[in-house]
């Protein structure tokens, strides 16, 4: 993989996340092989801000990508997570904490 003297893709990404441009976010994010449930996460809560009538398909795709990648994922935890994007115009960082959690 080509990597300029800005730095390697996950950094180059990190930096796009802080900007909460959604334009350099995709840009950074399709350098990257893969993009872990987390950093789908700060996606999703970087289009909250950027893109609000995109946010609630991009917290149904976390979702949708929570199960399939948390096999063992019960029903409750499912419910919390749908929960947690529900709250989050009302209890951001609730919301997030509880997100977070749900990513480890």
């Amino acid at each position: 993989m080509f990597v300029t003297s800005s730095g390697r893709p996950y950094a180059r990404f990190r930096r796009a996340l802080a900007t909460g441009n959604m334009d350099l976010i995709r840009a950074a994010a399709a350098e990257l092989p893969q993009v872990n449930l987390g950093d789908a996460l700060s996606v999703c809560m970087a289009i909250s801000q950027a893109e609000p009538g995109r946010f609630e398909r991009a917290a149904v795709r976390w979702l949708a990508r929570f199960c399939v990648e948390r096999p063992a994922a019960t029903v409750a935890e499912v419910r919390a997570a749908a929960a947690a994007f529900e709250a989050m115009p009302r209890a951001p960082e609730h919301a997030l904490e509880t997100l977070q959690t749900l990513c480890r």
